[in-house]
C-alpha cells in the first residue's frame, strides 16, 4: 500500500477539516482559529508543536531513528478578501472572506501527511511540517524566515506545493529552475501644482504627467528586456482628483512588475525611478517611486526537483509527472524559503473543471487530498531513508 491509498483511510476525516476550514477562513497574520486546529491535531498525533513561529505560524516536529538527515514540508493557511459565491454548504461564513487560492487544503493535505508519518511513517531522521500564515502578498514566509525559521528547525531540503485549476486530478507539474515570478507592487505619486480647470495655465498638471509616464513605463520591458527573457510591468491603477473642474495637486499610479530574476527586477526598479522623474521634470512636476519586492523568484533546485518529481512518479506513474511544466508570471512567497534552503515546489492536479485561483467560484478539489498528503508523506520517506 501506497501513501495515497493509506490516506484513503482517512479521506472523510481530512474532507471535513478542510471543510471546516474553509467555512471559517481567516486572512493573513489572523490565522489563529486555523493555527488552534493544526496544533490540536498535531498534538493528538504525538507530534512536537511549536506555536507563534512568525506570527499566527505553526511547526510541527516528527523524529524517528537516530538519523541526521532533516525535511521540511510547508503548507499555506491564508484566505483571500473576496466574497464566495460557490454556495456549497460548508461555503465561508464570514462576509467577504473566502478560501479562493484552496490553502485549507494545502493545510489539510499537510496535516494528512503529517498523520500518515507519525503513525506509520517508514523513515529515519527529523521531519518538520511548517505551516505558513500570510502567503498573500503580506510576507508570511519572511516572518518565519525572520523568526529563525531554518535555525530552529534545521532543513537539508525543504519542499511545498500549490494546487493548479485546469490539471486533471492526480496529475503533477514541476520544472527545474524558475518555476514562479518574482513580484513587486509599486506606487508613483506626481506632485504638480493645482488650478481651476478654466485656467490650465496657471497648473503643473499632474494627471497630464501621470499619464506620459503610464505610457514612458511601456517602454522598460518592450525596450530594455531581452525577448527571451520573461518580464511583465503593469499599471494598474491610476488615481487623480475628484472634481470635473478642478486640476488636482497629485496624482498616483500603482502597479506590478514581475521577472524571473532578481537583478532584472533591480533593473526595472532603476529604470523606473529614472523614467517618472524625468518624464515628470519635463512637465515641472516631480515623481516619487516608491517599489516593494513582495514575491522573490522561485527556483527549485535541479537535484531536489528531481527527487520531489521521482517520488510523485512512483506514487501516480511517470506519465502523470510532467517535468517540463510552463513557468508561472503568478508569483509565491514559498519562494523565500527556497532562497534560504535547497528545495522545490510542485503543481497538484485540481481538476480540470476547476475555477480559476482568486476568483469567487473556485473550490479546493476535495479529491486531490490523498495525492498531495501522499506525496508529502512519500518525500519524508524518500528523503529520510530507513538504515541510513
Amino acid at each position: 500500500m501506497n501513501a495515497i491509498d493509506a490516506v484513503r483511510e482517512y479521506h472523510d476525516e481530512l474532507v471535513a477539516i478542510r471543510h471546516d476550514l474553509h467555512a471559517h477562513p481567516e486572512l493573513g497574520f489572523e490565522e489563529h482559529r486555523t493555527s488552534d486546529i493544526v496544533a490540536a491535531r498535531l498534538a493528538e498525533w504525538g507530534i512536537e508543536v511549536h506555536r507563534g513561529v512568525g506570527g499566527t505560524g505553526v511547526v510541527g516536529v516528527l523524529r524517528r531513528g537516530n538519523g541526521p538527515a532533516r525535511i521540511g514540508l510547508r503548507a499555506d493557511m491564508d484566505a483571500l478578501p473576496i466574497h464566495e459565491a460557490t454556495g456549497t454548504d460548508y461555503a465561508s461564513r464570514t462576509e467577504g472572506r473566502m478560501h479562493a487560492c484552496g490553502h485549507d487544503g494545502h493545510t489539510t493535505m499537510l496535516l494528512g501527511a503529517a498523520r500518515y508519518l507519525a503513525e506509520r511513517g517508514a523513515f529515519n531522521g527529523t521531519v518538520n511540517f511548517f505551516f505558513q500564515p500570510a502567503e498573500e502578498g503580506l510576507g508570511g514566509a519572511t516572518a518565519m524566515l525572520k523568526d529563525g525559521l531554518f535555525e530552529k528547525f534545521p532543513c537539508d531540503s525543504v519542499f511545498g506545493m500549490h494546487n493548479y485549476p485546469g490539471l486533471p486530478v492526480g496529475k503533477f507539474a514541476i520544472r527545474p529552475g524558475p518555476m514562479m515570478a518574482a513580484a513587486a507592487f509599486f506606487d508613483i505619486t506626481v506632485t504638480g501644482k493645482g488650478a481651476h480647470a478654466a485656467r490650465p495655465e496657471q497648473s503643473t498638471d499632474p494627471v497630464l504627467a501621470a499619464a506620459a509616464i503610464t505610457g514612458a513605463l511601456q517602454s522598460i520591458v518592450s525596450r530594455n528586456v531581452k525577448p527571451g527573457e520573461a518580464a511583465v510591468l503593469s499599471v494598474t491603477c491610476l488615481q487623480a482628483g475628484n472634481a470635473y473642474n478642478v486640476i488636482p495637486e497629485t496624482a498616483l499610479i500603482r502597479g506590478t512588475a514581475r521577472c524571473f530574476k532578481r537583478e532584472t527586477m533591480a533593473f526595472i526598479e532603476a529604470k523606473m525611478q529614472l523614467l517618472a522623474s524625468h518624464v515628470a521634470a519635463g512637465f515641472g512636476a516631480t515623481a516619487a517611486l516608491d517599489f516593494r519586492l513582495v514575491f522573490a523568484p522561485l527556483l527549485n533546485d535541479p537535484e531536489q526537483t528531481k527527487a520531489m518529481a521521482g517520488a510523485a512518479a512512483a506514487l501516480v506513474g511517470e506519465d502523470s509527472v510532467n517535468l517540463h511544466a510552463d513557468a508561472a508570471m503568478g508569483s509565491e512567497d514559498f519562494s523565500f524559503m527556497l532562497e534560504a534552503c535547497p528545495g522545490a515546489y510542485i503543481g497538484l492536479g485540481n481538476g480540470e473543471a476547476s475555477a480559476p485561483l482568486h476568483n469567487d467560484h473556485y473550490d479546493f478539489n476535495d479529491e486531490a487530498i490523498p495525492f498531495g498528503a501522499g506525496l508529502y508523506a512519500a518525500l519524508a520517506e524518500t528523503k529520510l531513508p530507513q538504515g541510513v
